[in-house]
């Protein structure tokens, strides 16, 4: 049985369908990127399959294997989280508070794991630096390792590199493929950088006027790709 399935999923939202009759199916270990143009119902999808918003009509199934609490969130940074006066270590370590269970104290094996994502992410050194002081893309790897103490089955990941200068923006992606290839971390990833989707994923979401669900060498021969691939880029 595959990781995560969409059955027959129609999402909208204010009384008004955005997306109809979605079906696709991930297994666990897959890179899938999310495109389409905007409004066109990315988030709405990322939501409903947290459970945070119900489906029109349709279903969202995931295999009896998925742990519960089994999927890891990155959501769009707004400024307000910019600015949250917190050290690293206290917001990587705040992602296990809902791993098996309320527990009002964290554990050792709490604080092993999130020690364990702070190398991974190559946060060690930063751990007890105050969040809002440091760059962007550091903030982002500490968000992505506090996700992956929350969870480390399937991480969603919405617009991750959303305000990060190129250089910032490949290391980012380098570590988020390193956890997909080394970790065998299931990766939805929702990006407007259509080559970045296409040299990282394995597998290509395209929702919108049209949909598309493929491998990413199909997307290329398909001619809903043409007018994402010439631009390069979604522009939000």
């Amino acid at each position: 049985m595959p990781q995560l399935s969409c059955k027959k999923l129609c999402l909208g939202y204010d009384g008004r369908e955005i997306v109809h009759n979605l079906n696709f199916s991930i297994e666990k270990g897959d890179y899938l990127c999310i495109v389409g143009e905007n409004g066109s119902g990315k988030t709405t999808l990322m939501k409903t399959i947290l459970g945070l918003q119900p489906p029109v009509r349709g279903k969202v199934e995931t295999d009896s294997s998925l742990k519960k609490n089994g999927i890891g969130y990155l959501p769009q940074q707004t400024l307000v989280q910019r600015d949250f006066p917190a050290s690293v270590w206290e917001i990587v370590l705040s992602g296990c508070q809902n791993r098996g269970g309320f527990h009002p104290f964290y554990n050792k094996a709490d604080k092993k794991l999130a020690e364990e994502n702070l190398a991974k992410l190559g946060l060690s050194d930063m751990k007890k630096r105050c969040y809002r002081e440091l760059s962007g893309g550091q903030q982002q790897r500490v968000l992505l390792a506090r996700a992956l103490c929350a969870a480390s089955d399937i991480l969603l990941l919405d617009e991750p590199v959303t305000g990060l200068d190129p250089k910032v923006t490949e290391e980012l992606y380098s570590f988020i493929e390193n956890l997909n290839k080394n970790d065998n971390i299931t990766i939805i990833m929702i990006s407007h950088d259509v080559q970045a989707a296409l040299k990282y994923a394995d597998k290509i979401l395209h929702i919108g006027g049209k949909t598309f669900f493929g491998t990413k060498e199909e997307y290329l021969e398909s001619e809903i790709s043409d007018s994402f691939t010439k631009g390069g880029t979604l522009n939000d």
